[in-house]
């Protein structure tokens, strides 16, 4: 049964008067006192109906929400708990809660061993420690690709904390192609994971263009206070990715229409796991199957491509095949 949060500030209004036993509580009290909180805590002014308030006590007073609450009716006017130390935020969770905060905790436990926030570290172990100790021990169903030893994940949390924040950076990095590290100042947008390597998409100072910064070549960082923060007023993110693989991209690239041949053995598996949402079927043959996909040309795809070895073939466009002819036979010579 879901509970909105209108439902809850109620319920909790209404436990908070039933605990006041040096009060006598009428419904209209109750009323009252429910209409005000909803006022103070969300601005609603319209009040809330005596209806309203005689189903909430009768829905605490059930076992739907698992309250159960001992409310009685004295000198059939004043309400109040028959149980002197009764509150709803004492209540019980039932079987079916434990359950399901067993499964959370098992999902949250990948993303702790991820390192994806350490901030959540502790309030993990402190709710599986609250969990497991009156209980059997819960088996995990689910699993999520990890790499404990990648490295850049300590700047996840932080660089996070900045995108939110909208917080400049000063970001010393070290690409694969450069000889030393260099220090720039950085506006972070977006955070992006691709193949469990995180990267950055930022624009760096006096840059028009948008950078993608792979955490991994990353040095250092720190925030920079007293510099302006310049917002990102290019298209949303969900579009700037849209016609891509992988993450490597500038706004200046435009996708291509990629046609590849895939020999009739590795055709089911790229059939039933697309390589990119826009991909089409053009011709289904005895020994081959050709698909296309429009996409930007970039490293991912390649690497992509090259993955199927020799059962996928690049048709068109040609630039596209020759780069890919080209990496093969500099691959295939290094075993000669």
């Amino acid at each position: 049964m879901s509970i909105n949060k209108l439902a809850l500030i109620r319920y909790k209004a209404i436990d908070d008067c039933l605990r006041n036993r040096y009060r006598k509580w009428t419904l209209e009290d109750l009323i009252d006192k429910v209409a005000d909180v909803l006022y103070n805590t969300e601005g609603i002014s319209s009040g809330v109906s005596k209806r309203t308030i005689q189903a909430d006590i009768q829905l605490m007073r059930s076992d739907k929400l698992g309250y159960n609450a001992p409310i009685e009716v004295k000198d059939r006017k004043y309400y109040c708990y028959s149980d002197p130390a009764y509150s709803i935020t004492n209540a019980p969770i039932n079987d079916g809660d434990v359950d399901k905060m067993k499964e959370i905790v098992a999902v949250l436990k990948q993303f702790n061993g991820f390192s994806y926030f350490d901030d959540m570290s502790d309030m993990i172990a402190r709710l599986e420690n609250n969990l497991y100790k009156s209980t059997d021990t819960h088996r995990n169903c689910i699993q999520f690709e990890n790499n404990h030893q990648l490295l850049g994940l300590a700047h996840i949390n932080p660089l996070y904390q900045a995108t939110l924040h909208r917080k400049p950076l000063l970001i010393e990095y070290k690409s694969f192609k450069a000889t030393k590290a260099q220090e720039h100042i950085c506006y972070p947008y977006l955070l992006k994971e691709y193949r469990n390597r995180w990267f950055l998409l930022t624009r760096i100072k006096h840059s028009p263009q948008l950078t993608t910064m792979a955490l991994d070549r990353i040095v250092s960082l720190q925030e920079l206070p007293k510099e302006k923060f310049i917002d990102y007023d290019g298209m949303p993110f969900e579009a700037y990715f849209d016609n891509l693989i992988g993450v490597t991209k500038s706004e200046k690239d435009v996708a291509h229409k990629v046609v590849l041949e895939i020999d009739k053995k590795h055709a089911p598996y790229v059939l039933t796991k697309p390589l990119h949402h826009s991909q089409q079927v053009l011709k289904t043959g005895a020994d081959s199957t050709i698909v296309s996909i429009q996409v930007v040309l970039n490293f991912e795809l390649e690497r992509e491509i090259m993955g199927f070895g020799e059962h996928m073939k690049v048709l068109s466009p040609k630039s596209l095949a020759s780069r890919i002819a080209k990496r093969f036979l500099l691959a295939a010579q290094e075993y000669e």
